[in-house]
């Protein structure tokens, strides 16, 4: 990189600053900074949405997925994305805006009780922590790539940054600082195409060099049980669908942009457009992987600047910084950068502020003696906890190297882990009536184990099915072990609960079966999609 490069990059940086500083002057009331005075429009929350779960990890870790692993048959879990708006459309989100929660656990206080609440915010805030600290490494991993620097200076330049960033804006500078990081990213992984493409000959010469069984999009040969084929697509579609209803409708990350709309219709509208967007972003990190893929086939000698000095192996989660380093011309290098820069601050930002938001509604103020906080203790608490957060994340960043050959691979299987669990929770929240607290939790610790031993015992299973595994074992110990319990009736059940008439409990003024149906729609849309592009890469 050169100075203009630097320019580039540093012009960004103090932009970005500069906004946070500017969007948070008028922060009164943790409200503002936790949910944005819930002012917040649609389109931005959705483009939030996305720059949110498209982070480094996709960036870096989609690309090694497809040179490194398996191929386009990532393209298959985008499949479950649609479908599962739809579940989070009609049993998850429109209870937690109703009840105008800041943390997505306060609600299953209020269904439940504590013990629930607070176990599962614990384990999300480790778990979620941990995970983040999978962002930073790879983040780091191109610092160090650019300038040499050791990795723990590297660690702790991109984690500074980002403490700061959050510390000053709260969640509007975490949505609208998103949107113009997604116009970035997605700018930069354009040019980045654009460049492999040219590079290795054009597409004809890019199909000719690319292995052919790394074509396939669809692959319907295995279930994921005897570990031939971790990523076929029946555990891709039921293990993404499971993951994605528990991402999307529990993950405080998540759900709290959409608890920062102005109403309910807003939240579901949110979801709706991420539905209909996130295959088109994902296509493009997969192609890039195909085009640099194959430009390393061609071009071998280019391995070397792959390789990890930690480990002295081939690491491809660095493929595309690596040849946006060595194959670009200065300014797109600047660009790229950005990108990634851009690619890790949406993830952090969003992830210090939600874990702060869990850590004062969830904790603090439930052990606090004095109550709870006032508006402005509320601002001040947040942004302490929000740097306790960050020191921590970039801890955990020193151990999550080694977990996997692809970076998108480490993020899922962590999460993989409790997603199931966590669904389960939620979904005998807001489907049943005689799930209580006591059972819930039997259930919460029966899917935990129950996936964990997989992990240990059965390596063969694909972690893909942990999702589903731990939902269907939670909501099963969950809700039979609640018989064995008595527990105070609910105060609001009704309010609480899935009713039939949705319009009416939510007060809709969208009619939103039109828009469950055209997602329902798109699911098979992207089926043909996907079957064409194998044929057009067959063919040509």
């Amino acid at each position: 990189m050169n100075t203009l490069d630097w320019s580039i990059v540093a012009f960004y940086l103090v932009g970005m600053v500069g906004l946070a500083v500017w969007l948070g002057r008028t922060q009164r009331t943790g409200s503002d900074y936790f949910l944005g005075g819930n002012r917040i429009g649609n389109w931005p929350i959705a483009i939030s949405i996305m720059a949110t779960q498209c982070s480094t990890n996709s960036l870096l870790g989609a690309p090694a997925f497809v040179i490194a692993v398996g191929g386009l048959l990532w393209l298959q879990y985008e499949l479950a994305v649609p479908l599962a708006m739809i579940g989070v459309m009609m049993f998850l989100l429109p209870f937690f805006r109703s009840q105008n929660v800041v943390s997505v656990y306060e609600y299953l206080g209020r269904r439940f009780g504590p013990g629930s609440r607070m176990v599962l915010s614990l384990l999300f805030q480790f778990l979620r922590a941990f995970s983040t600290g999978v962002t930073v490494y790879g983040i780091s991993l191109v610092i160090q790539q650019l300038v040499g620097l050791p990795f723990w200076a590297s660690v702790l330049l991109i984690g500074v940054v980002a403490m700061i960033y959050e510390f000053l804006g709260g969640i509007r500078a975490d949505i609208y600082s998103d949107v113009i990081q997604m116009i970035i990213l997605y700018v930069g992984i354009v040019v980045c195409l654009i460049y492999a493409v040219h590079l290795t000959g054009g597409w004809s010469e890019i199909l000719t060099a690319f292995p052919k069984e790394k074509m396939r999009t669809l692959d319907f040969r295995s279930m994921g049980f005897t570990g031939a084929n971790p990523f076929a697509f029946w555990p891709m579609l039921f293990g993404g669908f499971f993951l994605y209803l528990s991402y999307y409708g529990c993950d405080q990350t998540q759900v709290q942009r959409g608890l920062s709309t102005r109403d309910v219709d807003g939240a579901n509208m949110s979801l709706f457009l991420n539905g209909m967007l996130r295959f088109p972003l994902t296509l493009t990190y997969c192609l890039i992987g195909v085009a640099i893929g194959a430009y390393i086939i061609k071009h071998p000698a280019f391995l070397e600047h792959l390789i990890d000095p930690s480990t002295n192996t081939v690491n491809y989660n660095l493929a595309v910084p690596s040849f946006c380093l060595h194959v670009l011309p200065h300014g797109m290098i600047g660009l790229i950068m950005v990108a990634m820069f851009a690619a890790a601050m949406s993830s952090l930002d969003s992830t210090l502020n939600s874990l702060s938001a869990l850590t004062i509604r969830d904790v603090v103020e439930r052990f606090r003696s004095a109550g709870p906080l006032n508006e402005r203790e509320m601002i001040r608490w947040g942004r302490l906890i929000t740097v306790g957060w960050g020191i921590l994340c970039m801890t955990f960043s020193f151990f999550v190297g080694n977990i996997s050959t692809s970076i998108i691979e480490t993020i899922n299987k962590i999460g993989s882990l409790v997603n199931g669990p966590i669904l389960a929770t939620f979904l005998l929240a807001t489907l049943t009536r005689r799930a209580n607290d006591p059972g819930v939790m039997a259930g919460i610790i029966a899917g935990f184990i129950a996936n964990l031993m997989t992990w240990l015992l059965l390596p063969g299973v694909s972690w893909l099915w942990w999702n589903v595994s731990g939902c269907l074992i939670t909501f099963s110990v969950g809700y039979g072990a609640s018989f064995l319990f008595r527990s105070p009736p609910v105060p609001n059940l009704e309010a609480l609960v899935y009713q039939a008439d949705a319009a009416k409990q939510f007060n809709y003024r969208r009619n939103w079966r039109v828009y469950l149906w055209i997602l329902a729609g798109y699911f098979f849309f992207l089926i043909l999609v996907l079957k064409g592009i194998e044929w057009i890469l067959k063919v040509m």
